[in-house]
């Protein structure tokens, strides 16, 4: 059994070096969206409580997340907690409010978040959550206000179609107040509104969802009009390297024409 187990351990780090060797001279994404899907079946799956799944995908983040810093990946926005999530037994949504107040207070304390000055943001409807978690909220987007070189971004009570509508009244606020012409609204002023306004490059180049699923399911509907997409059958606490590779790989193989 612990022949077998090494021997398939030799096979994955084979195939990883050879994926590696196939994009690592070509064009990256500067930009990757991860739609974190497939927690709760994975957990069912593996005889344990659903909610259980949670906490096996939250230490999956750290994980990809080093290995987006390694690879140069410049924004990293992943897709944790809907607004629909609300509806969820109320037992469950407690538990994962927990789990994202204790996984912020570990981005606190990270050595890699300050050692790549990486600027730390949680987009979607903040108020909505509970105070404790909305104060680790802003003590971790203080820490890292000052850093630009990389970007996490956590979607927690977002949803596309809020984020519209919350843009859209941003505008009308200003059309109100006389600090805004109708004339003057164009693309660019709708994205200066939006949740990500503050990202360098706020569409993706990639956006993956785990879980085999294939919808987006509200994820940055503005942002995502060109980015490439790609499903993978893999639930996202399973999630590998390799998993990655591959994806970046798929991204690599498109003809990028932005409708030209």
């Amino acid at each position: 059994m612990l022949k077998a187990l090494l021997s398939t351990l030799g096979i994955y780090k084979i195939y990883e070096k050879w994926l590696w060797h196939q994009i690592k001279d070509k064009s990256g994404p500067e930009h990757i969206a991860i739609i974190l899907d497939g927690n709760r079946r994975w957990a069912i799956e593996s005889r344990l409580e659903p909610w259980m799944g949670h906490y096996y995908g939250a230490d999956k983040i750290k994980e990809v997340l080093k290995w987006c810093l390694d690879l140069g990946v410049k924004s990293v926005t992943l897709y944790a907690f809907s607004t629909e999530n609300f509806q969820r037994p109320r037992e469950e949504v407690e538990k994962l409010m927990h789990l994202f107040k204790e996984k912020l207070q570990e981005v606190l304390e990270s050595k890699e978040i300050h050692e790549y000055e990486v600027k730390v943001k949680v987009i979607g409807r903040v108020h909505l959550l509970p105070l404790e978690l909305q104060e680790i909220i802003r003590r971790v987007e203080g820490e890292t206000k000052d850093y630009d070189k990389r970007y996490l971004n956590l979607a927690i009570a977002y949803g596309g179609r809020a984020e519209i509508v919350d843009a859209a009244k941003k505008i009308a606020q200003k059309v109100s107040r006389g600090e805004l012409s109708l004339e003057e609204i164009d693309e660019k002023v709708f994205e200066q509104h939006l949740y990500t306004a503050f990202l360098p490059k706020q569409d993706p180049d990639l956006i993956i969802r785990t879980s085999g699923e294939e919808r987006l399911s509200g994820f940055l509907l503005y942002q995502s009009a060109y980015s490439e997409l790609c499903f993978l059958d893999v639930y996202w606490p399973e999630f590998r390297r390799i998993d990655l590779l591959r994806a970046i790989r798929t991204y690599q193989s498109r003809k990028r024409r932005f409708g030209r």
